[in-house]
């Protein structure tokens, strides 16, 4: 623990040693009980030339690193320096260092009491385990958690790092709940509203688990989707932000908070200008085929937090039968200026993602969805025992399944309320499952999760 000096990947390393010192290294992940991470027997040169110039492109030069308990590096960079200003749309961006306005929010006192009904209490305060050393970034400076060779030889290839799977066709027919996908395993149990009404953001409060998760390359999230455009995946844009479990990403099986989006990419695209064919760049959204990324892993979202890392463990974390531990995420659209801002925990403000990154998302939100999201590879032939949530089904209630509570939108008046009206859906109810409620505590909530692989679920 402590603060050090930065050292940037293997740069020091004789080209020759590479491969044998990383055959001999990616064997060791800390904090990854149960998980089998493929080792690598070769990893070419060139392969790994490739990666260091990636991973000196998104970690950049740290005023001061800090060493976190759990093996995070946590880089210091000067918030002109951060990755997101690399954006082809972002090169003369000013950063906005507040919103012109927050939304109008209904104070609820916080006095630790979850649910009347339950006579138990829930501990709110989760963060994050860098600061248990007491060290933090210095003002004019972003927390951002270092990218390493690990990581990237996890995912499939260079271009996957950092990125979700390629969206295919909806489940179903139904267009009114878009973010619902077969054919790449993702399963769902989700509450959401829209189509009949614009939003400018949405809220809730989740508390926090570490379910298991079987295999690397699967993981378990709980988050906030907020929706825009062509349903049917050929043009959509997303901005996403919760909590997740995902080894491949960051190499252990503890929830951190992330946040995720469909960005824009640039096309050189050939014109012709009075005869002469010139080549100018064209913005199109990639509906999670080609951009886009997780936390600051590309250009795009704008960190002013100098105490929030992004992509950092959460700690503690919910018990069974035990003290629950939730956040609350707010994201809406600043009225004024236009950019997605986002707040953590009493009105925390994270950063933005700015307006100019996006096309339907620049004018206004059509779909809201809140709930959790796992992989089933079907790895062993059956269906995945990663859990969702608790692991727990939400028949369970208070204590023992995982939750989201006072569900909120943001309208057109920058107003916060409470969702009144939502539909509920899960792909099998015998693998995770959704029950969905009301009380004057809580407002709109539900319970959600399951263990995945069971008798009903093979």
């Amino acid at each position: 623990m402590g603060v050090g000096r930065r050292e940037r990947g293997f740069s020091a390393l004789p080209a020759l040693l590479l491969p044998i010192f990383l055959a001999v290294s990616l064997g060791r992940h800390p904090g990854v009980s149960g998980l089998n991470f493929t080792s690598y027997s070769e990893v070419s040169t060139l392969r790994l030339e490739r990666i260091n110039r990636h991973l000196e492109k998104i970690n950049k030069p740290a005023v001061m690193t800090i060493e976190s308990p759990d093996g995070d590096t946590i880089d210091c960079v000067h918030k002109r320096k951060q990755p997101a200003l690399d954006h082809p749309l972002l090169k003369n961006h000013k950063i906005q260092r507040v919103p012109s306005e927050m939304p109008k929010v209904r104070m609820v006192k916080e006095d630790g009491r979850r649910d009347n009904r339950s006579g138990n209490e829930a501990a709110s305060g989760a963060w994050q385990m860098w600061h248990r050393n007491g060290t933090r970034c210095p003002k004019g400076t972003v927390p951002i958690r270092r990218s390493t060779v690990h990581d990237v030889l996890r995912a499939k290839s260079l271009f996957h790092f950092g990125k979700k799977q390629r969206r295919v066709l909806p489940l179903t027919s139904r267009t009114d709940a878009p973010d619902v996908v077969s054919g790449n395993g993702h399963e769902h149990a989700i509450a959401y509203t829209g189509a009949s009404q614009e939003m400018y953001g949405a809220r809730a409060t989740m508390n926090v688990w570490d379910p298991s998760i079987q295999v690397v390359n699967e993981f378990s999230l709980s988050q906030i989707w907020i929706l825009s455009g062509s349903f049917d995946g050929s043009d959509l844009n997303s901005i996403e932000a919760g909590w997740q479990v995902s080894p491949e990403l960051y190499g252990d099986s503890r929830p951190r908070l992330f946040t995720y989006w469909t960005n824009l990419i640039m096309l050189e695209k050939k014109k012709r200008s009075k005869g002469l064919i010139v080549f100018g760049p064209v913005r199109q959204t990639d509906s999670y085929q080609a951009t886009g990324c997780y936390n600051l892993l590309c250009s795009g979202f704008v960190q002013t937090n100098s105490k929030i890392a992004i992509g950092a463990a959460i700690s503690p974390v919910s018990s069974y039968a035990g003290n629950q531990y939730d956040i609350s995420v707010l994201i809406w659209k600043d009225p004024k200026i236009g950019n997605w801002w986002m707040s953590f925990g009493d009105n925390t403000l994270v950063g933005y993602w700015p307006a100019e990154i996006f096309t339907h998302l620049a004018d206004h939100a059509t779909m809201v969805e809140w709930g959790g999201e796992v992989v089933n590879t079907r790895a062993s032939g059956a269906h995945t025992s990663t859990q969702m949530g608790s692991g727990h089904f939400p028949d369970e209630g208070f204590a023992k399944a995982s939750y989201f509570r006072n569900l909120e939108i943001v309208d057109a008046d920058n107003s916060l309320s409470s969702v009144q009206d939502i539909s509920t859906l899960a792909e099998n109810t015998n693998c995770y499952n959704i029950k969905s409620a009301y009380n004057n505590q809580w407002g709109t909530y539900f319970y959600y999760g399951g263990p995945g692989n069971n008798p009903q679920c093979p």
